[in-house]
């Protein structure tokens, strides 16, 4: 089996239900938390599945790690559990301190006394695959080279600097004790059971809604976009070929900047399902206050990945963008369970 760390979430969710739509893919144990945007109905089709074994609990609790390690022998850890929505962490920092960085170590330390403990051949199959992503590297200018693995670390959130700690506590616990571990750093996901606080969630839903559709600032953020089904097809080429030790940038090779995603969705709302005033979802754009710090750009360098492992990102953002809002419109049952009342509360205080 396999242990993966915040599988009910966006991410770490649609790996899941990737990983065990091969049936002779290994049983996965997912251990997570259930905070606000961790959902059990991404997961509802996994109900009846005997090689998906769920657990409520945190990557912190030493106890529940140690023996769920030693109960179901995992050959290999998936680690996406995390906080990871920039806004919270300006909010409320502290969860993402406890959960980003303490909970990794805490993660770490609990696999390499159990990886010390199997035999050598069995350790030499073991990995720790540590999720991460590209806003560690800080903020690009318009003409900036794209970020490469080598890219010293610039963090410039809560989020992005508790990133960047939990990267170098898995990088140091390759050198210092020859723990068998990857790090995977990805550009912006998108795809279907997005929580509905970032971005184009959020515009999918607001539009449907006729809500305002918040744009910060400009709009000209930049952000490389990478649909998550190739995120997760990423992940298990790394699981299986990466180097030990060595960290692989995911990207989408996607460049938008923000107000252009944004438009994109009203275009294939307005086709898809018209406005009943038969106006575009254009009209309900609405440009707020920047949030502090606001990174302009992002863009991944995928070029190591593609030339050591042999993968590419097989969406287009066209087609990916059209698949996700199909998802959302398809799915009003998995969307009406997760806009709940603690919510529409976050997105007032957020964009009132």
């Amino acid at each position: 089996m396999i242990l993966v760390t915040g599988g009910a979430g966006f991410i770490g969710g649609n790996f899941v239900l990737d990983w065990l739509a091969n049936p002779r893919a290994e049983g996965i144990i997912n251990l997570d938390k259930l905070t606000y945007a961790g959902n059990l109905a991404t997961l509802d089709s996994l109900k009846e599945d005997s090689s998906h074994i769920f657990v409520h609990g945190d990557i912190g609790d030493k106890e529940l790690v140690s023996k769920l390690l030693n109960e179901y022998q995992p050959r290999a850890i998936i680690n996406f559990a995390a906080e990871s929505h920039v806004d919270r962490s300006i909010h409320g920092p502290a969860e993402f301190i406890q959960t980003n960085i303490l909970g990794t170590f805490n993660l770490l330390e609990c696999a390499r006394e159990y990886w010390g403990k199997l035999d050598e051949s069995t350790q030499k199959q073991f990995r720790f695959h540590h999720v991460s992503t590209d806003e560690v590297y800080g903020s690009l200018s318009l003409t900036d080279p794209a970020f490469t693995e080598t890219n010293p670390y610039e963090p410039n959130s809560p989020y992005s600097a508790s990133k960047a700690a939990s990267d170098h506590l898995v990088r140091a616990w390759f050198h210092t004790y020859g723990f068998p571990v990857v790090t995977t750093n990805c550009s912006n996901n998108y795809g279907p059971y997005h929580f509905p606080e970032k971005l184009i969630p959020l515009v999918i839903l607001n539009a449907l809604a006729g809500k305002p559709l918040p744009i910060y600032g400009d709009g000209q953020q930049i952000r490389d976009w990478l649909y998550v089904g190739d995120h997760c097809s990423a992940i298990r080429e790394v699981l299986v070929k990466g180097k030990l030790g060595e960290t692989y940038n995911i990207g989408g090779c996607n460049e938008k900047p923000n107000i252009e995603v944004v438009k994109t969705i009203c275009h294939i709302l307005d086709e898809l399902k018209p406005r009943l005033d038969a106006k575009s979802y254009a009209e309900q754009i609405t440009f707020v206050k920047d949030r502090p710090g606001h990174d302009r750009r992002y863009a991944i360098d995928a070029s190591k990945i593609e030339r050591d492992l042999g993968w590419r990102p097989a969406e287009t953002f066209d087609s990916g963008i059209r698949k996700t809002v199909q998802w959302y419109l398809d799915n009003p049952v998995w969307v009406e369970g997760v806009v709940s009342g603690s919510y529409r509360d976050w997105l007032q205080k957020q964009y009132q």
